[in-house]
């Protein structure tokens, strides 16, 4: 199926965010940073890229936000775990998990970071389930292709008033996701110091690279 104007751009971008977030990983992942300053940088590349990627999506959406429903820019393993066009914020409380029970970061959390970080998950689950109880009443098939394209083929013609209705939902449905997850990753960096903020980031952007790296070489 040929690509839509917005899907080619964004496909476009998205390989080349994945690729800087990749070179990213690699910095993160190095010993050789002991100076707090160096954590802080790491940390400021690492949020702004976050942040560029859901500046550009938003604007994107305002064309085609039927595309990030159905993202053809992503592998199949990753549209089969997509959350409302994205990662499920609580993910990341597993990799949180993960570390310290490995024992490859985030070692040194104090038990009050610990019980911060309880209060927060269980704040971002009750999100996660206000924003599925809005897909739901927009009864929008998140997995189903037909919906998407009836929407667009409606485009063409029927009630304009109607189909902008249904955009606009889409929009905001997609926005209140996308503020979930930027909720829970700013705030798990808000309450740890530097190093456990790198580490953090190391271990989902290492997620995110593999992961898409794994499906492609299927």
């Amino acid at each position: 199926m040929k690509k839509t104007p917005t899907e080619e751009k964004f496909s476009g971008f998205h390989e080349k965010w994945v690729s800087q977030l990749e070179e990213y990983f690699k910095f993160l992942v190095q010993d050789s940073y002991t100076h707090q300053p160096d954590y802080e940088t790491l940390i400021a590349k690492l949020t702004t890229h976050h942040k560029n990627y859901y500046r550009v999506k938003w604007a994107a959406a305002l064309d085609d936000v039927c595309a990030f429903f159905t993202p053809v820019w992503l592998t199949p393993l990753e549209n089969a775990f997509l959350w409302v066009t994205g990662w499920k914020p609580s993910a990341v409380f597993r990799f949180v998990d993960t570390l310290r029970r490995t024992g490859k970061g985030l070692v040194d959390l104090t038990e009050e970071q610990v019980k911060k970080i309880e209060v927060l998950r269980v704040m971002i689950k009750m999100e996660e389930e206000k924003v599925e109880r809005e897909m739901e009443r927009q009864q929008v098939g998140m997995a189903d292709r037909r919906m998407v394209e009836m929407v667009r083929v409606a485009s063409g013609g029927g009630d304009g008033d109607a189909l902008v209705a249904v955009l606009s939902g889409l929009v905001r449905l997609m926005k209140m996701g996308d503020c979930v997850r930027l909720k829970t990753l700013k705030g798990l960096l808000d309450m740890m110091n530097p190093k456990q903020c790198v580490e953090l980031l190391a271990a989902q952007s290492m997620f995110h690279v593999q992961f898409r790296k794994y499906d492609k070489r299927l």
